[in-house]
């Protein structure tokens, strides 16, 4: 069964028809071509597909896309404005937090939502923060340094 659904994804309006059971993760990467939202396991087990529904981290691999309707969605391709990259973004090219980058989109979301509502944590909260992105490669220790560092440029920027 078809829907007509109504979506905000980074900023722009979208009047599409969607499948039932398709999810967002399918919405996004095939109708809508915003591939940077990966698709790891369709289990919601390993955090690539992350996007932002009304700036909350969800799987988009276990979010219907009719249940997107009327709602606004952020995707890694929406994080940077005005042809400069996010702090997150910058501060994981600068600390190296990523190695092959499937993962990375999916972090990054979750570390722009935890910045977000916390824009001063510690390194516990962002290992909670952090919790179900999985990386393959890096161990961590430079993402959580990326983290730390986007951290500390928004605030500087704040405090300027």
């Amino acid at each position: 069964m078809k829907h007509q659904i109504t979506t905000w994804v980074n900023g722009e309006r979208y009047d599409i028809e969607v499948q039932s059971h398709h999810t967002l993760l399918q919405v996004l990467r095939n109708q809508l071509v915003f591939t940077g939202t990966k698709n790891g396991c369709s289990e919601g087990e390993c955090g690539a597909c992350t996007v932002l529904l009304d700036n909350a981290p969800v799987n988009s691999c276990l979010t219907l896309a009719v249940e997107a309707d009327g709602h606004r969605i952020t995707t890694v391709e929406g994080l940077a404005h005005d042809d400069q990259l996010d702090p997150i973004q910058q501060a994981f090219i600068d600390l190296g937090g990523t190695q092959c980058g499937f993962c990375t989109p999916g972090f990054l979301i979750a570390a722009r939502a935890l910045l977000d509502r916390n824009p001063h944590p510690t390194e516990e909260e962002i290992r909670v923060g952090l919790v179900g992105n999985l990386c393959r490669c890096t161990g961590y220790t430079r993402i959580i340094a990326a983290v730390q560092e986007a951290a500390r440029k928004k605030r500087s920027r704040r405090d300027n």
